[in-house]
């Protein structure tokens, strides 16, 4: 017989095996997936910034799919896509979306460049993970915010820059989808997600100092020096507790009556998207009735 010939035939013997066992191996070790779950993802805005708390937008549509096959899907979000695609995401699956409040970050730290005392000048990569690593960073705050960008460089969407001026992270609410990444990358944790609140106003402490009192006010001018103040203030609603020194007011319990952001002697709380206050006025005195801005103009006569 032909060489070349056997040798054909000897090929293609092995490859006819080597197919067979391959089809059974496909079989025998085959995995099922849900046709749901590539509908989901499709529907999906495929940022893969983890804020779901799933590993990319392929692993939040099948914990969509499980969390359905269980009868509910309340307590899953895709903070990018928000409530309309979740609504999407019900629709697949055959069932109601709940509302879910969205949310925003929140920088906690008002420690600017004037406010914490430098004592020493970074020269390394300018990564906070580094420096937060490597030290305290340039100022005596062990908890401020280190200025260099890693929440930046984390955010898919633009929505938190640095401040060149004040070294401090700022967020854009208009951008921010609250997906977390931003938190994520921050080594010192002082990136909080908190609730939009009606008409984008909430009361936050934006402070992360957990050293006592007077340390606290050697590292920074604007720190929470754990006082209790904002604690007394608030005893009706019960929206502010202390731990390890720090106050901190939940969202759930506060009713936005601002009284604890008069009563902190740090200015550490701070109260966003609210209106101007009206100037409050004290009891006339020899004829003039004098505003909380120090102004003084003539007390209004009584009508006869």
């Amino acid at each position: 017989m032909n060489v070349i010939l056997i040798a054909v035939i000897v090929l293609g013997g092995v490859g006819l095996v080597s197919a067979l066992v391959l089809y059974l191996a496909s079989q025998k070790f085959a995995v099922y997936e849900d046709p749901r779950i590539a509908q989901v993802a499709e529907v999906l805005p495929q940022a893969n910034c983890g804020g779901c708390g799933y590993p990319g937008c392929s692993g939040f549509a099948g914990a969509c799919v499980k969390a359905a096959d269980g009868g509910s899907i309340d307590g899953l979000l895709c903070p990018v896509g928000g409530q309309a695609v979740m609504e999407q995401v019900a629709g697949i699956l055959g069932m109601q979306a709940s509302a879910a409040a969205p949310k925003v970050a929140v920088v906690r730290c008002t420690g600017t460049c004037d406010a914490r005392p430098h004592g020493v000048e970074f020269d390394g990569a300018h990564s906070c993970r580094i420096q937060n690593m490597t030290g305290m960073g340039e100022t005596q705050c062990l908890y401020g915010c280190l200025g260099e960008g890693d929440c930046s460089h984390a955010c898919l969407f633009g929505a938190i820059k640095v401040n060149p001026e004040t070294r401090i992270a700022e967020v854009d609410e208009t951008k921010c989808t609250g997906c977390g990444a931003c938190a994520k990358a921050c080594p010192r944790g002082i990136i909080e997600l908190r609730p939009v609140g009606p008409k984008g106003r909430r009361v936050v402490v934006l402070c992360n100092n957990k050293d006592k009192g007077a340390l606290a006010v050697k590292e920074c001018k604007h720190s929470c020096i754990g006082c209790g103040k904002c604690v007394k203030t608030c005893e009706k609603f019960e929206a502010i507790t202390l731990d390890a020194n720090l106050a901190h007011i939940d969202p759930d319990k506060c009713k936005m009556c601002r009284k604890c952001e008069d009563a902190c002697p740090r200015g550490a709380i701070h109260a966003f998207n609210f209106p101007p206050r009206k100037p409050k006025t004290v009891a006339p005195v020899n004829g003039l009735q004098t505003t909380d801005n120090g102004q003084q103009a003539a007390a209004p006569k009584s009508e006869v």
